[in-house]
C-alpha cells in the first residue's frame, strides 16, 4: 500500500531542513511578510514542539534530533 502524505508535511520538512546543522546557537527567523506557507509551517513546527518560537527560533532537543535524521536521509538520497 502506498501512503499519501499531505503537502503541508513536505513544507514543514523543507523548513526543518533549513536549520543549521553545525551549531545549536543558530536559528531561523520567519518574517511576518514571508510566504504564508512558510509562516504556517513554522507555526506547525512550533505547535509540535520542534522549534522554540512560532516564527522560527531555535530547534528544541527533539527538533535537533529530527533535523539530524532528516539531514542524514537527504544527504543519502542526494549522494546516490
Amino acid at each position: 500500500m502506498i501512503k499519501a502524505y499531505p503537502e503541508k508535511l513536505f513544507e514543514e520538512i523543507k523548513l526543518l531542513s533549513k536549520f543549521p546543522e553545525e551549531s545549536h546557537m543558530e536559528g531561523l527567523k520567519i518574517h511576518h511578510d514571508a510566504d504564508p506557507v512558510l509562516i504556517e509551517s513554522a507555526k506547525s513546527l512550533f505547535n509540535k514542539g520542534i522549534i522554540t518560537q512560532n516564527d522560527g527560533g531555535y530547534l528544541t532537543d527533539s527538533g535537533r534530533e529530527m533535523a539530524e535524521h532528516l539531514h542524514t536521509v537527504l544527504d543519502t538520497i542526494n549522494n546516490t
